[in-house]
C-alpha cells in the first residue's frame, strides 16, 4: 500500500496520499478486480510504473507513505473520494461522459465510472486547471453514503431528486369508435 501511494502522490500531502489509499481499497473491495492490495497495484497500466518493485528514495516521503498506508489498512479512507475507483493526472482532462469528477487531492482528479451517479462532478474546466496542490470536491449537496464505518462504499447520491413536472393537457387522442367511423365516411 504504501509503495502505491508514494509513487502516485510523493509530492503530495497526506490528503492526497489518503485519496490515493482509499482508491487501492475502493478497487480491493469491489468484484471487479482483485481482492489484495498486491494483486490490484500489480494489474498492467493500472498504477505507476515499477510501484512493486522500485526504490522508494526519498525519506521522508517514505516515512509519510508508510504512515499513512498504515491509516488506510486500519480503515481510514478520504471523505471525498467516496467510492471512487479511478483518478489520473489533475491538469488533463478527458472527454468520456461516463467520468463524473469526485475530488481533486494531491494533484490527482478522482472520478467514478457510473453514469447512473447523477452529477456529482467537479467541471472539467477546474480539473484542467488544477495543480499538485488543489484540493477541490464535489458539490456539497452530494453526501457519500457508508455501508460499515470507515469504508465508503455506495455512490455519491442527490439529497432529494425532482419531481418531474405533469405534461400540460393537449387534445384528447380519438377512441377506436371514433377513427372507425370517420374512415368509413360516417
Amino acid at each position: 500500500m504504501a509503495r502505491v501511494m508514494y509513487f502516485e502522490s510523493v509530492r503530495s500531502s497526506d490528503e492526497g496520499m489518503l485519496a490515493v489509499g482509499t482508491v487501492v481499497m475502493n478497487r480491493v473491495h469491489s468484484r471487479e478486480f482483485p481482492n489484495s492490495v498486491c494483486a490490484v497495484v500489480g494489474q498492467p497500466n493500472q498504477f505507476a510504473a515499477g510501484a512493486l518493485s522500485r526504490p522508494m528514495q526519498e525519506g521522508k516521503s517514505r516515512d509519510r507513505a508508510l504512515r499513512v498506508a498504515s491509516r488506510v489498512l486500519s480503515g481510514k479512507r478520504h471523505r471525498a473520494v467516496g467510492n471512487a475507483m479511478y483518478f489520473h493526472t489533475a491538469g488533463r482532462t478527458y472527454k468520456y461522459s461516463n467520468m463524473h469528477y469526485v475530488a481533486v487531492a494531491g494533484g490527482n482528479a478522482f472520478y467514478t465510472r457510473n453514469p447512473q451517479t447523477g452529477h456529482s462532478y467537479i467541471p472539467r474546466q477546474q480539473i484542467a486547471m488544477a495543480g499538485p496542490r488543489t484540493t477541490l470536491e464535489a458539490p456539497r449537496r452530494f453526501r457519500p453514503a457508508t455501508r460499515q464505518p470507515g469504508y465508503q462504499l455506495a455512490a455519491f447520491k442527490p439529497i432529494k431528486p425532482r419531481r418531474p413536472q405533469p405534461k400540460p393537457a393537449g387534445p384528447a387522442e380519438p377512441t377506436i369508435e371514433e377513427l372507425i367511423l370517420a374512415s368509413n365516411g360516417s
